[in-house]
Protein backbone atom coordinates (compact mmCIF):
# COMPACT_ATOMS: atom_id res chain seq x y z
CA UNK A 1 0.00 0.00 0.00
CA UNK A 2 1.37 3.38 -0.94
CA UNK A 3 2.22 5.76 1.92
CA UNK A 4 2.32 8.84 -0.27
CA UNK A 5 -0.71 10.48 1.35
CA UNK A 6 -0.46 9.02 4.85
CA UNK A 7 3.17 9.62 5.77
CA UNK A 8 3.39 11.62 9.02
CA UNK A 9 4.83 15.09 8.68
CA UNK A 10 7.98 15.80 10.75
CA UNK A 11 7.64 18.40 13.46
CA UNK A 12 9.00 21.87 12.87
CA UNK A 13 12.68 22.32 13.71
CA UNK A 14 13.35 23.68 17.19
CA UNK A 15 14.37 27.29 17.59
CA UNK A 16 18.12 27.58 17.14
CA UNK A 17 20.44 29.62 19.34
CA UNK A 18 22.35 31.82 16.87
CA UNK A 19 25.29 32.03 19.29
CA UNK A 20 25.45 28.36 20.29
CA UNK A 21 28.66 27.74 18.32
CA UNK A 22 29.94 31.32 18.20
CA UNK A 23 33.72 31.56 18.19
CA UNK A 24 34.13 27.97 17.01
CA UNK A 25 35.20 26.52 13.70
CA UNK A 26 33.59 23.37 12.29
CA UNK A 27 34.76 21.07 9.52
CA UNK A 28 32.12 18.94 7.75
CA UNK A 29 33.27 16.22 5.36
CA UNK A 30 30.87 15.30 2.59
CA UNK A 31 29.36 18.69 3.34
CA UNK A 32 28.21 19.70 -0.13
CA UNK A 33 24.94 17.75 -0.23
CA UNK A 34 22.45 15.67 1.71
CA UNK A 35 23.05 15.17 5.42
CA UNK A 36 26.40 16.94 5.18
CA UNK A 37 24.86 20.10 3.77
CA UNK A 38 22.12 20.05 6.42
CA UNK A 39 24.86 19.78 9.04
CA UNK A 40 26.81 22.68 7.56
CA UNK A 41 23.66 24.83 7.54
CA UNK A 42 22.79 23.88 11.12
CA UNK A 43 26.26 24.68 12.47
CA UNK A 44 26.38 27.96 10.57
CA UNK A 45 22.94 28.88 11.95
CA UNK A 46 24.44 28.33 15.40
CA UNK A 47 27.22 30.81 14.75
CA UNK A 48 30.09 28.52 13.78
CA UNK A 49 32.56 29.30 11.03
CA UNK A 50 32.10 26.31 8.71
CA UNK A 51 34.46 24.65 6.27
CA UNK A 52 32.60 22.53 3.73
CA UNK A 53 34.89 19.70 2.65
CA UNK A 54 33.86 17.52 -0.24
CA UNK A 55 35.26 15.44 -3.09
CA UNK A 56 33.11 17.61 -5.37
CA UNK A 57 34.88 20.96 -5.04
CA UNK A 58 32.40 22.86 -7.21
CA UNK A 59 29.45 21.86 -5.05
CA UNK A 60 31.48 22.52 -1.89
CA UNK A 61 32.07 26.08 -3.11
CA UNK A 62 28.38 26.44 -3.94
CA UNK A 63 27.43 25.30 -0.43
CA UNK A 64 29.93 27.66 1.20
CA UNK A 65 28.63 30.55 -0.89
CA UNK A 66 25.09 29.75 0.28
CA UNK A 67 26.23 29.88 3.92
CA UNK A 68 28.05 33.15 3.35
CA UNK A 69 24.97 34.56 1.67
CA UNK A 70 23.04 33.79 4.86
CA UNK A 71 25.57 35.77 6.89
CA UNK A 72 27.86 32.96 8.06
CA UNK A 73 31.61 32.68 7.87
CA UNK A 74 32.30 29.79 5.53
CA UNK A 75 34.86 28.33 3.17
CA UNK A 76 35.16 25.31 0.90
CA UNK A 77 37.96 22.82 0.40
CA UNK A 78 38.36 19.85 -1.91
CA UNK A 79 38.92 16.71 0.16
CA UNK A 80 39.23 13.05 -0.76
CA UNK A 81 38.83 11.22 2.54
CA UNK A 82 40.45 8.08 1.08
CA UNK A 83 43.72 10.04 0.71
CA UNK A 84 45.48 10.86 4.01
CA UNK A 85 47.42 13.69 2.39
CA UNK A 86 44.21 15.28 1.10
CA UNK A 87 42.66 15.06 4.55
CA UNK A 88 45.73 16.56 6.18
CA UNK A 89 45.65 19.43 3.70
CA UNK A 90 41.95 20.03 4.38
CA UNK A 91 42.46 20.23 8.13
CA UNK A 92 45.45 22.51 7.64
CA UNK A 93 43.36 24.74 5.36
CA UNK A 94 40.68 24.96 8.05
CA UNK A 95 43.13 26.03 10.74
CA UNK A 96 44.88 28.50 8.45
CA UNK A 97 41.59 30.02 7.28
CA UNK A 98 39.80 30.42 10.60
CA UNK A 99 42.62 30.12 13.15
CA UNK A 100 41.63 26.84 14.82
CA UNK A 101 39.49 23.72 14.60
CA UNK A 102 36.99 22.99 17.38
CA UNK A 103 34.26 20.81 15.83
CA UNK A 104 34.23 18.14 13.14
CA UNK A 105 31.60 15.97 11.51
CA UNK A 106 33.00 13.03 9.58
CA UNK A 107 30.10 12.45 7.25
CA UNK A 108 31.60 11.55 3.84
CA UNK A 109 30.49 8.12 2.69
CA UNK A 110 29.27 5.96 -0.18
CA UNK A 111 26.74 3.13 -0.38
CA UNK A 112 28.45 0.68 -2.70
CA UNK A 113 26.69 -1.92 -4.85
CA UNK A 114 24.33 -4.62 -3.59
CA UNK A 115 25.81 -8.12 -3.72
CA UNK A 116 25.92 -11.08 -1.33
CA UNK A 117 29.11 -11.55 0.67
CA UNK A 118 30.22 -14.62 -1.30
CA UNK A 119 30.09 -12.69 -4.56
CA UNK A 120 30.95 -9.18 -3.41
CA UNK A 121 33.57 -7.69 -5.78
CA UNK A 122 36.87 -7.11 -3.99
CA UNK A 123 37.36 -3.73 -5.65
CA UNK A 124 33.98 -2.56 -4.35
CA UNK A 125 34.80 -3.83 -0.85
CA UNK A 126 38.08 -1.89 -0.91
CA UNK A 127 36.38 1.28 -2.16
CA UNK A 128 33.60 1.25 0.44
CA UNK A 129 35.94 0.46 3.34
CA UNK A 130 38.42 3.11 2.16
CA UNK A 131 35.73 5.80 2.13
CA UNK A 132 33.44 4.86 5.00
CA UNK A 133 35.91 3.52 7.56
CA UNK A 134 39.47 4.47 6.64
CA UNK A 135 38.19 7.93 5.69
CA UNK A 136 36.87 8.44 9.22
CA UNK A 137 40.18 7.26 10.68
CA UNK A 138 42.21 9.55 8.41
CA UNK A 139 39.94 12.45 9.31
CA UNK A 140 40.24 11.93 13.06
CA UNK A 141 43.97 11.26 12.70
CA UNK A 142 44.41 14.88 11.59
CA UNK A 143 41.45 16.56 13.30
CA UNK A 144 42.30 15.39 16.81
CA UNK A 145 45.68 17.10 17.15
CA UNK A 146 44.18 20.33 15.81
CA UNK A 147 41.22 20.19 18.21
CA UNK A 148 43.51 19.44 21.17
CA UNK A 149 45.69 22.40 20.15
CA UNK A 150 42.58 24.61 20.17
CA UNK A 151 41.85 23.64 23.77
CA UNK A 152 39.25 20.97 23.06
CA UNK A 153 36.01 20.44 21.20
CA UNK A 154 33.88 17.65 19.78
CA UNK A 155 33.64 15.22 16.88
CA UNK A 156 30.62 13.40 15.47
CA UNK A 157 31.23 10.41 13.22
CA UNK A 158 28.41 9.47 10.88
CA UNK A 159 27.65 5.77 11.19
CA UNK A 160 24.25 4.32 10.30
CA UNK A 161 21.51 2.07 11.60
CA UNK A 162 23.69 -0.50 9.85
CA UNK A 163 26.32 0.19 12.49
CA UNK A 164 24.22 -2.04 14.74
CA UNK A 165 22.12 -4.09 12.28
CA UNK A 166 22.89 -6.32 9.34
CA UNK A 167 21.54 -5.72 5.85
CA UNK A 168 21.61 -8.40 3.15
CA UNK A 169 23.64 -7.42 0.11
CA UNK A 170 25.69 -4.71 1.86
CA UNK A 171 28.59 -6.49 3.58
CA UNK A 172 31.13 -3.71 3.00
CA UNK A 173 28.83 -0.89 4.09
CA UNK A 174 27.68 -2.77 7.20
CA UNK A 175 31.23 -3.73 8.16
CA UNK A 176 32.43 -0.16 7.70
CA UNK A 177 29.60 1.37 9.72
CA UNK A 178 30.10 -1.14 12.55
CA UNK A 179 33.78 -0.19 12.42
CA UNK A 180 32.97 3.51 12.74
CA UNK A 181 31.16 2.81 16.01
CA UNK A 182 34.13 0.88 17.42
CA UNK A 183 36.58 3.52 16.25
CA UNK A 184 34.45 6.23 17.84
CA UNK A 185 34.38 4.47 21.20
CA UNK A 186 38.12 3.85 21.17
CA UNK A 187 39.03 7.44 20.30
CA UNK A 188 36.57 8.71 22.91
CA UNK A 189 38.39 6.74 25.62
CA UNK A 190 41.70 8.15 24.48
CA UNK A 191 40.68 11.82 24.29
CA UNK A 192 38.05 12.37 27.00
CA UNK A 193 40.71 13.62 29.43
CA UNK A 194 41.99 15.99 26.75
CA UNK A 195 38.66 17.82 26.52
CA UNK A 196 37.56 16.24 23.24
CA UNK A 197 34.20 14.47 23.06
CA UNK A 198 33.69 11.94 20.27
CA UNK A 199 30.33 10.34 19.49
CA UNK A 200 28.61 8.60 16.59
CA UNK A 201 25.21 9.04 14.96
CA UNK A 202 23.27 6.27 13.22
CA UNK A 203 20.66 7.57 10.75
CA UNK A 204 17.90 5.40 9.39
CA UNK A 205 16.88 5.71 5.74
CA UNK A 206 16.73 9.41 4.94
CA UNK A 207 14.46 11.11 2.42
CA UNK A 208 16.80 12.06 -0.40
CA UNK A 209 16.26 12.79 -4.10
CA UNK A 210 17.53 9.27 -4.85
CA UNK A 211 14.84 7.67 -2.69
CA UNK A 212 12.16 10.09 -3.87
CA UNK A 213 12.80 8.90 -7.41
CA UNK A 214 12.99 5.22 -6.45
CA UNK A 215 10.47 2.61 -7.49
CA UNK A 216 7.33 3.35 -5.40
CA UNK A 217 7.12 -0.23 -4.13
CA UNK A 218 10.76 -0.18 -3.02
CA UNK A 219 10.28 3.19 -1.34
CA UNK A 220 7.15 1.98 0.44
CA UNK A 221 9.06 -1.08 1.66
CA UNK A 222 11.78 1.12 3.15
CA UNK A 223 9.15 3.29 4.83
CA UNK A 224 7.53 0.17 6.28
CA UNK A 225 10.77 -0.68 8.09
CA UNK A 226 10.43 2.49 10.19
CA UNK A 227 7.69 2.32 12.86
CA UNK A 228 7.40 6.12 12.61
CA UNK A 229 5.76 5.54 9.22
CA UNK A 230 8.09 7.70 7.16
CA UNK A 231 11.68 8.26 6.16
CA UNK A 232 13.84 10.66 8.15
CA UNK A 233 15.02 14.08 7.01
CA UNK A 234 18.56 15.34 6.76
CA UNK A 235 17.61 18.17 9.11
CA UNK A 236 16.58 15.69 11.82
CA UNK A 237 19.98 14.02 11.61
CA UNK A 238 21.70 17.41 11.71
CA UNK A 239 19.78 18.39 14.83
CA UNK A 240 21.01 15.34 16.74
CA UNK A 241 24.58 15.91 15.58
CA UNK A 242 24.38 19.57 16.59
CA UNK A 243 23.29 18.55 20.09
CA UNK A 244 26.24 16.17 20.39
CA UNK A 245 28.64 18.89 19.23
CA UNK A 246 27.21 21.44 21.64
CA UNK A 247 27.98 22.13 25.29
CA UNK A 248 24.52 20.71 26.07
CA UNK A 249 26.10 17.27 25.58
CA UNK A 250 29.07 18.01 27.84
CA UNK A 251 28.93 14.61 29.60
CA UNK A 252 28.29 12.54 26.45
CA UNK A 253 31.41 10.61 25.44
CA UNK A 254 31.87 7.58 23.20
CA UNK A 255 28.20 6.89 22.56
CA UNK A 256 26.26 5.87 19.49
CA UNK A 257 22.93 7.62 18.92
CA UNK A 258 20.26 6.34 16.54
CA UNK A 259 17.96 8.67 14.63
CA UNK A 260 15.95 6.03 12.81
CA UNK A 261 12.22 6.35 13.39
CA UNK A 262 12.27 3.15 15.45
CA UNK A 263 13.95 0.98 12.78
CA UNK A 264 16.27 -0.64 15.34
CA UNK A 265 13.69 -1.05 18.10
CA UNK A 266 12.15 -4.46 17.17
Amino acid sequence: MSTEHSTPVPAAAPTQDPAEFAGRTALVTGGASGIGLALARRLAAGGAAVVVADYDEANARKAAAELEGAGARAAAVAMDVTDPASVEAGVRFTVETFGALHLAVNNAGIAGPSNPTGGYPVEDWDRVIATNLSGVFYSMRHELPAIVAAGGGAIVNMSSILGTNGFAGSPAYVAAKHGVVGLTKTAALEYAARNVRINAVGPGFIDTPLLRNADPAARDHLISLHPAGRLGTAEEVAELAAFLLSDRASFVHGSYHLVDGGYSAP
